[in-house]
């Protein structure tokens, strides 16, 4: 798929300088997904497994009132038109994320405004978060009488058991603030909204200026870390050590080393 030249209903793209910007663009519904949203992004995570060109990702969206509130009813079947066959059971988000879709390439995630419910199946995804200072996060579905199962899950790696459960319970009766997220350590960076654009494109950039195979093999084995046992992950690191060398970056990198070339870091 040519991903420049393609036309989104429900998303704007731009890509420069190896970071793409992926933005949900339905601001009037609160940047809520509907079927075509879900198509769109399972398209374009999918097409970027491909594009070398870009070696990190920025997922964002318009508007400064909501990231995204979860499931549009108006624009996708709702838990009145499901079937809970539990062995038949059609998950209406469960085609979000980009790890669902393969995408192996770091996604950062820049949180302006609300971020509920099936916003978690994006959050739960990437690989860290930075949020406007107005950022907020909350889980209503038991205040509407839904179990609130598939979003929990995938956040509980990312908050403590007693803040995610919290969450879950009290649904749309508390919010967590961008700073109590970023406490709990569900936030990396909380920023002044005029700069979460500016912050979220220095770490991006930051990224894409290293080798993509020794960043997406680091990527691997840290999600492998996660999800598997100890032991499990650490005999996946030889295989992912192979795999993240290229002779010619590993040069390149111990050349600059030696020869006195140092990054102007920054303290957070």
């Amino acid at each position: 798929m040519d991903i420049e030249n393609r036309t989104f209903e429900t998303l704007t793209y731009e890509a420069a300088d190896g970071v793409a910007w992926v933005t949900l663009n339905r601001p009037e519904r609160a940047n809520a997904f509907d079927t075509t949203m879900r198509l769109e992004l399972s398209t374009l995570w999918k097409a970027l497994r491909k594009d070398d060109a870009v070696r990190c990702v920025v997922l964002t969206a318009a508007g400064e009132k909501a990231f995204c509130t979860g499931i549009d009813r108006d624009g996708i079947a709702t838990d009145d038109d499901f079937d809970f066959d539990p062995l038949a059971f059609d998950d209406p988000g469960a085609d979000l994320g980009p790890k669902t879709n393969g995408l192996w390439k770091p996604v950062i995630a820049a949180v302006n405004g609300m971020a509920c419910g099936g916003a978690f199946y994006l959050l739960g995804e990437v690989e860290f978060i930075i949020a406007a200072d107005h950022a907020t996060f909350f889980d209503p579905h038991v205040t509407y009488g839904m179990a609130a199962v598939y979003e929990p899950i995938l956040m509980r790696p990312r908050m403590p058991f007693g803040e995610i459960m919290r969450m879950t319970l009290l649904g749309n009766h508390e919010r967590l603030s961008a700073e109590r997220a970023r406490e709990i350590g569900l936030v990396s960076e909380v920023v002044p909204t005029a700069e979460l654009r500016a912050a979220a494109q220095w770490a991006a950039a930051a990224i894409a200026s290293a080798p993509p195979r020794a960043i997406q093999a680091s990527l691997r084995s840290l999600w492998a870390a996660r999800e598997l046992s100890r032991q499990q992950a650490i005999d996946l690191g030889g295989p992912l050590l192979a795999l993240g060398v290229d002779r010619e970056d590993l040069a390149a990198g111990q050349a600059a080393f030696a020869g006195g070339r140092r990054i102007e870091w920054r303290t957070r």
